[in-house]
C-alpha cells in the first residue's frame, strides 16, 4: 500500500493508463447538457469516447455548464483511503477559475476532524487540465522515492508556479460566451482570422488570460512553441503534455514543433470537458516546467487588460 493516497478532480486530466499506473485516484466534475447531468469522467467508458461525443454535441450548438463539486462528495471520496490509515493529497483545478478549491478546503477540515490521527492536504494546483495532471504525477514520483504527504504538500506550495500553461482556441464565441471577450471582438477576430493565445498567470489565485495573438492556426501553435523554447527548463528530461477539443492533428503539429526543441516524453489527451466546456472544441493547450511564472516576464508575455477567464465548475 502506498504511503500516503493521491486524489485529483477530473480536471487534471490524466490518461487513464497512466493515472491507474500511478495511483492516482480522481473525483468526477459533472455537467449539464440539453437538460441531462453527465459525469466528465467515468471508469465505465473511455475517456476519448466520452470526449468525442462531447465536442461533437459542441460542435453542434449544444451548450454544456459545469458546477462545484460539495464538500460533501470529496468527503464521500477521500474517506476510504483515511479509513486505511492513510494520509491525503488532493489537488484541485486553480482556484482562481473555479471554487473548487474552497470546496476541497472545507472537506479537509471536516474529515481531518473526523480522523484526527490523519492529515489532508487541499492543494490549489494554480493550473488547469494537464498542468494540475503533471503536478500531481510529479508528486507521485516524489512518494515512490518515499516523501511524506507533508513533504511532498510544500514542495507543491513552492513550485506549482513553475507548471507553465498556454492555449489557443479555433471558435471566438466560446470564449464571448464565457465572458472573456466582447462580442464585438468575437467577431472582428474571425473575420481577420485571429487567434488568441492565454495562459496561466503569475497571480495568487491564478487566471487564465490573454497574453497574445496570430493570424492563422499555425501561426498560433508556432507562437506557442516559441514561448516554449523561451521558457521551458530541461526539455528533454521532462514529461511535456498537449490537451487537444478534438483536435488530434493540430496537436501532432505541435508536438512536432516541440521535439524540434529538444523534447522526447509528450503525453496527447483529449482536453478536459471542465475546462473544455468554457474554450470549445478546436482547443489546443500546452503544459510543461518552466520559469516561475512569478518572476518578471517579457514585455510580449504581460498580462492583457481584459478580463479573466473564470467558470462555475
Amino acid at each position: 500500500m502506498k504511503p500516503f493516497a493521491i486524489y485529483v478532480d477530473s480536471g487534471a486530466n490524466i490518461p487513464n493508463d497512466i493515472r491507474i499506473a500511478r495511483d492516482i485516484r480522481v473525483i468526477p466534475f459533472h455537467y449539464i447538457m440539453d437538460g441531462r447531468e453527465y459525469p466528465c469522467f467515468s471508469e465505465e467508458m473511455p475517456f476519448e469516447e466520452t470526449a468525442k461525443q462531447f465536442y461533437d454535441a459542441m460542435r453542434a450548438g449544444a451548450e454544456a455548464k459545469t458546477s462545484l463539486l460539495t464538500p460533501a462528495v470529496f468527503e464521500e471520496a477521500l474517506r476510504p483511503a483515511l479509513e486505511e490509515g492513510r494520509d491525503v493529497l488532493l489537488f484541485t483545478i486553480s482556484s482562481g477559475v473555479s471554487g473548487t478549491f474552497a470546496q476541497a478546503q472545507a472537506a479537509a477540515k471536516q474529515l481531518m476532524q473526523e480522523f484526527p490521527a490523519r492529515r489532508v492536504y487541499a492543494l490549489d494546483s494554480a493550473n488547469a487540465s494537464l498542468g494540475e495532471g503533471l503536478i500531481a504525477l510529479r508528486v507521485a514520483d516524489l512518494r515512490d522515492l518515499g516523501e511524506s504527504a507533508e513533504t511532498c504538500a510544500a514542495w507543491v506550495r513552492e513550485h506549482a508556479y513553475e507548471m507553465n500553461s498556454f492555449l489557443t482556441v479555433e471558435d471566438l464565441k466560446y470564449l464571448r460566451r464565457s465572458g472573456r471577450i466582447s462580442r464585438t471582438v468575437a467577431i472582428a477576430g474571425t473575420l481577420l482570422n485571429i487567434k488568441p493565445i492565454l495562459k496561466a498567470d503569475e497571480s495568487e489565485n491564478a487566471k487564465i488570460v490573454a497574453c497574445g495573438k496570430a493570424r492563422g492556426r499555425k501561426k498560433a501553435l508556432g507562437e506557442i512553441a516559441d514561448i516554449f523554447a523561451k521558457r521551458v527548463v530541461r526539455p528533454a528530461g521532462q514529461t511535456v503534455a498537449i490537451a487537444h477539443g478534438d483536435c488530434k492533428e493540430d496537436a501532432e503539429y505541435l508536438a512536432s514543433l516541440l521535439r524540434a526543441h529538444g523534447v522526447e516524453d509528450i503525453i496527447i489527451e483529449y482536453y478536459d470537458l471542465c475546462t473544455g466546456s468554457h474554450a470549445g472544441p478546436g482547443t489546443v493547450a500546452l503544459f510543461f516546467w518552466g520559469q516561475d511564472r512569478r518572476a518578471v516576464l517579457p514585455e510580449r508575455e504581460k498580462l492583457s487588460a481584459a478580463a479573466p477567464v473564470t467558470h462555475k465548475a
